[in-house]
């Protein structure tokens, strides 16, 4: 650790919604410094830049905060929430509660929910507050999912945080896993030349395979 800079130490707090895509593409972005932008990366990007850029506002009871640092030195992870709003309530500090911006629809693994608990503890240190809700907001249906910050999802989410110091730590970037969400990766053409060519996944193994074979 670079002792004149305390945070050089700490995670990206968006490498979690990698790790929990795909650790292998984890390890690309944040091991060996891949990156390629695709339409699905370009839309997201503009999504976030458009949110973190608009001013804050306050609207009745809620106070709309933008573009907020955010810090976990217990998770050791660093980043940024799109939206946090504070909510005001009788007889103590404003409740706040984290928006997340993602293009698309809502998916079925647990990568944007993982990455909204992990703002949501960052925001509990950071304030000394409670955290018990926030909001996924998706960019398709151009609705809020609300999620419940419950302690299933906040044990995954540390243990999320923990796999990912220790992938880091490791230096080891995984095999690759071919699969349907391989094609929505911007990473696709580093990760499986032969698949982003037109071969199948399947073909691609088998032709891994074959060529490690004594």
């Amino acid at each position: 650790m670079d002792a004149a800079d305390p945070d050089a130490a700490l995670a990206p707090l968006s490498a979690l919604q990698h790790l929990a895509f795909c650790p292998r593409q984890c390890a690309l972005i944040h091991l060996e410094g891949a990156w390629a932008e695709n339409a699905l990366t370009a839309e997201g990007r503009v999504l976030h830049e458009r949110v973190d850029e608009a001013p804050g506002e306050s609207r009745r009871s809620v106070r709309v905060a933008r573009g907020v640092a955010l810090r976990s030195r217990r998770l050791g992870l660093i980043g940024k929430a799109d939206v946090v709003e504070f909510h005001a309530r009788r007889g103590g500090p404003p409740v706040p509660y984290p928006v997340e911006y993602k293009r698309g629809k809502p998916k079925p693994f647990d990568a944007d929910r993982v990455q909204l608990c992990a703002q949501a503890l960052c925001l509990e240190e950071m304030l000394d507050t409670p955290v018990p809700r926030g909001a996924l907001f998706y960019g398709q249906p151009r609705r809020r999912e609300e999620v419940v910050l419950d302690d299933s999802l906040r044990a995954r989410t540390e243990a999320a945080a923990a796999g990912l110091h220790a992938l880091l730590a490791a230096g080891v970037t995984p095999p690759p896993e071919p699969g349907p969400k391989c094609h929505s990766c911007s990473l696709e053409p580093f990760c499986l030349p032969g698949v982003a060519a037109g071969r199948s996944a399947a073909a691609w193994l088998a032709r891994a395979l074959k060529e490690d074979a004594p």
